[in-house]
């Protein structure tokens, strides 16, 4: 019989759903690791193969979990900003004493063989300290002000990861601002966002001469179809002119700095890879660099490739589990972390793929009925906070394992392997099922 002061309230789906993705990432975790003839569960209770460290892991999360299930929901209201500047505090912590691993220096290794990952940790951190903001009486989120300390919230620690060479979850930072459009943030900022987007793309793939007259051209153009406007408002032909100016600017020396002095050179090399051309960058002349962005890449990323050999072989309906080669035989880098869909394409074909996206598409549709379900202005904030985290972890994710985006090295949630991932996508889930268990309460 279930305690009533833990399941009364509780939405049992999410959690079952939950438990359900976990034990497919450590059977993915086993199938990538376990060898015919091994004992495996003495392998299991070792801890010493990953797929027992994530046994291991997901246990120390049930218990974390029960905790957060029993705690007063008022508790994470009155402790939100101190855990997010304790989140600042971990992730600047980094920089004195981090490990570098595989490029990155976010992480700080302790004795033993465990690691901590601070700017993992401090996405839940991130998510009550804007759910607190936001749901103050006092914050009047149609103020700019209050946009840009929103904005502050999220980006703070985007900006640390990224100066931790920790791209790929800094990214993650920036799916907050669907949580601030849900909330009123004007559409205008997510198109501004959008555009800059479309821009750095765009540089990528064009000659930088040829966009500088395009974009030239899209001025004009924009100024002859406002003529009538900008007769009787002057200002608005300095707004194109200065919209003009910054895209240019963006385009000759933001994309530039961007490439040259922020990302690491490994991931430079991956973005221009998927896009199928050279590194211009890593010219010397202006003239090296407007040729080599002629010039075509003769192969994919070799992580990609070996990828998309491994989901493909799988076919319609896969080979079975436990009989993929690609991914059984190392020949897919990293495929219990960042690459572990591809054990799943392998294994389970097409058929099985579609079935397994369709448990995660389920997973953030139930998220958002619980979002849009609460009484509560903080609730209901970081219930959406933790859809949009998810849904960037997916998207990112599986589109890497497929080549539709840049290997930047991010888990899949309850899926990859990883200590710190695991525990901090459990806390953040579980966090959101305890305050919609209190869901007829205003919390604030």
């Amino acid at each position: 019989m279930k305690n009533p002061g833990i399941s009364k309230g509780v939405d049992w789906v999410v959690i079952w759903i939950y438990v359900f993705l976990v034990v497919i990432g450590i059977m993915s975790i086993f199938a990538n690791e376990y060898r015919d003839g091994e004992d495996w569960v003495q392998g299991l209770l070792s801890f010493k193969t990953d797929y027992s460290k994530q046994f291991f892991y997901f246990g120390v999360s049930l218990v974390l979990a029960t905790f957060i299930l029993v705690t007063d929901s008022k508790f994470f209201t009155a402790t939100a900003n101190i855990f997010y500047a304790f989140g600042i505090f971990l992730m600047l912590l980094v920089f004195p004493f981090h490990t570098e691993v595989k490029g990155t220096e976010s992480i700080i290794r302790f004795g033993g063989g465990f690691q901590l990952q601070p700017a993992e940790l401090c996405k839940v951190f991130a998510n009550l300290a804007l759910a607190k903001y936001l749901s103050r009486v006092e914050t009047d989120f149609t103020k700019t002000k209050s946009q840009l300390i929103a904005a502050a919230i999220a980006l703070v620690p985007a900006i640390l990861s990224i100066a931790q060479k920790e791209t790929g979850l800094a990214l993650v930072y920036f799916s907050f601002f669907l949580v601030m459009y849900r909330e009123g943030l004007p559409i205008t900022v997510l198109l501004i966002g959008s555009s800059l987007g479309i821009l750095v793309v765009a540089t990528l793939l064009l000659d930088p001469n040829t966009l500088a007259i395009a974009l030239t051209i899209l001025a004009v153009l924009a100024a002859y179809l406002m003529r009538r406007q900008i007769r009787r408002r002057k200002s608005l032909l300095v707004s194109i002119a200065l919209i003009w100016l910054v895209a240019v600017g963006i385009q000759r020396f933001g994309v530039p700095f961007l490439f040259t002095k922020v990302f690491a050179k490994h991931q430079v090399e991956r973005i221009f890879d998927l896009v199928g051309r050279e590194n211009p960058y890593a010219a010397n002349t202006p003239e090296e660099i407007a040729a080599s962005l002629n010039k075509k890449k003769p192969e994919e990323n070799y992580n990609v490739r070996q990828s998309k050999i491994a989901i493909g072989s799988g076919g319609w309906i896969g080979k079975g589990y436990l009989k993929g080669t690609q991914t059984r035989y190392d020949f897919v880098p990293e495929q219990r972390t960042d690459f572990i869909f591809c054990t799943i394409g392998e294994g389970f074909g097409f058929v099985g793929s579609v079935l397994f996206l369709g448990i995660y598409t389920f997973l953030l549709l139930r998220i958002v009925m619980i979002a849009e379900r609460q009484r509560s202005t903080f609730s209901r904030v970081y219930a959406y906070g933790v859809a949009s985290i998810f849904f960037a972890h997916i998207a990112i994710n599986i589109c890497m394992t497929i080549g539709l985006a840049p290997v930047i090295g991010i888990p899949l949630p309850f899926v990859s392997y990883g200590g710190t991932s695991l525990l901090s996508f459990s806390v953040l889930l579980f966090i959101m099922i305890r305050l919609d268990a209190d869901r007829q309460m205003v919390l604030r």
